[in-house]
């Protein structure tokens, strides 16, 4: 029962806001603070099956949240650029974990300028990796241009995995939860599987 409100729920959402609801919180997961907590990944690929459905016009739609993911990214970028050292001093609130801000950096520092990029398709490292970028004074061209990569092949591939299912599977809304599932684990695979690797290394 609470699985389908869940499931009802974010595609009313989608239904109710349309494109400026899935525009802003993509755009506030990539670049505020507050936004690592939002569904990115699930939210496209229901956006994308929206747009399948013919609620949605999947270009406009495409086109707005890679604008909104690579102008998140940009705001975070210039957050830690300005901010800096200032955001590892501060203590922790509800929407500031500062655990968040070292695990996006121990990530950066391990895989450089395709950080941007993997970053992406990782929750909670997507929002605070721009900052991290920021903070470490990576040349901004250099920076736009991994974000603008990052955030298209993100916000292109995982809309257009939900329209294409949405097509091409006959009542697929009845699948819908578990695919976002799916989506969910593979995303955060990465995350855990960095996270195992750190704390084995440091056991040695």
């Amino acid at each position: 029962m609470r699985n389908n409100f869940m499931h009802f729920d974010l595609l009313q959402i989608i239904k109710t806001f349309g494109y400026l609801g899935v525009w802003g919180i993509v755009f506030a997961e990539s670049g505020l603070l507050v936004g690592f907590f939002l569904p990115g990944d699930s939210l496209l690929f229901t956006a994308g099956f929206v747009a399948s459905q013919g609620f949605l016009n999947i270009a406009l739609l495409v086109l707005g949240a890679f604008i909104c993911a690579v102008l998140g990214d940009n705001v975070g970028y210039v957050t830690g650029h300005k901010f800096g050292r200032r955001l590892f001093r501060r203590e922790d609130s509800w929407m500031f974990h500062k655990k968040h801000l070292v695990s996006a950096q121990n990530f950066y520092d391990k895989h450089g300028k395709k950080a941007i990029v993997l970053a992406r398709f990782m929750p909670i490292v997507r929002t605070f990796a721009p900052i991290v970028a920021g903070i470490g004074a990576m040349k901004y061209s250099t920076f736009v241009a991994y974000n603008v990569i990052g955030g298209l092949i993100w916000t292109a591939g995982v809309i257009l995995l939900g329209y294409y299912l949405g097509q091409v599977i006959p009542d697929v809304d009845k699948y819908l939860l578990p695919i976002i599932l799916v989506i969910v684990v593979v995303s955060i695979a990465p995350a855990i599987f960095h996270l195992y690797q750190d704390r084995k290394t440091s056991r040695r």
